[in-house]
């Protein structure tokens, strides 16, 4: 014969049939848990800075809010990260997307999970805290702009901190060549100085859906376009820069 037999199947055979394709993941894996896990990070994150600045303590200033998102954050993108990729920010989805790093058909979906996790944590924040400071807070909008004259100084604000944010992920996470497994805490991190340097500029918020949430929850939209336009920017640029830096290479794409 002119091949050695195995049972009643020749080695050849053998070969050919370990070649197996691998099974195609569910419809539900590939679109639904990653918007679901957005949808749930996103609440959760914008709970916790909403309340913290809400709740925050005389004398702390910026140091508690700054604290509690940037520790927020980090580990939520820690728990979820691996089902979504962990933007839990529009402006971070859209950075992704340019850069190869998401699929085309999540973006929209995620940019939608995104906020409504924010009107979500927004809601539970009013919920949880006493009336008297809720309404002190303005409900955690950002209320740091409060005259034209101020509205250039934060549209840069926004830029700038939104990029170091936006570039921390791509390259910290999406980025194969210089992603590390302490990307979570890196992110969280950067928002936490973020918040520590332009807070009193901005609020330093660099996340559309947390703008949206409580906005939408205290009714309150007194240059709210700010905090869409600048995170934004922001991130068309960084797309610009990482395609600059690291061309069409070592992207990992989420979800093909």
């Amino acid at each position: 014969m002119s091949d050695l037999e195995f049972g009643r199947m020749s080695i050849k055979e053998v070969e050919t049939e370990g070649k197996y394709k691998p099974p195609q993941p569910h419809w539900y894996e590939l679109y639904a848990q990653p918007c679901v896990a957005e949808l749930l990070g996103s609440a959760l994150f914008i709970f916790i800075g909403c309340a913290s600045v809400i709740e925050n303590v005389d004398g702390t200033g910026r140091l508690q809010p700054a604290l509690a998102h940037g520790l927020a954050l980090g580990l939520i993108i820690a728990i979820l990260g691996n089902i979504s990729g962990g933007h839990f920010n529009p402006a971070v989805s859209l950075a992704a997307w340019l850069i190869g790093g998401l699929n085309m058909m999540l973006l929209i979906p995620y940019w939608i999970s995104q906020l409504c996790g924010g009107l979500i944590g927004a809601g539970l924040a009013k919920v949880m805290t006493a009336n008297d400071r809720y309404i002190n807070a303005t409900g955690a909008a950002f209320t740091s702009i409060t005259d034209d004259g101020q509205i250039s100084s934060a549209l840069v604000g926004e830029i700038v901190m939104t990029m170091f944010l936006v570039l921390a992920v791509c390259m910290g996470a999406i980025n194969e060549k210089t992603s590390s497994p302490l990307a979570p805490f890196c992110i969280g991190f950067t928002v936490t100085a973020d918040i520590l340097a332009g807070g009193a500029v901005s609020g330093a918020c660099m996340n559309p859906a947390r703008a949206f949430g409580p906005a939408l929850v205290a009714n309150y939209w007194d240059y709210h376009w700010v905090y869409w336009v600048g995170p934004m920017v922001a991130s068309l640029l960084v797309g610009a820069l990482i395609r600059l830096l690291i061309g069409d290479r070592k992207i990992r794409l989420l979800l093909k």
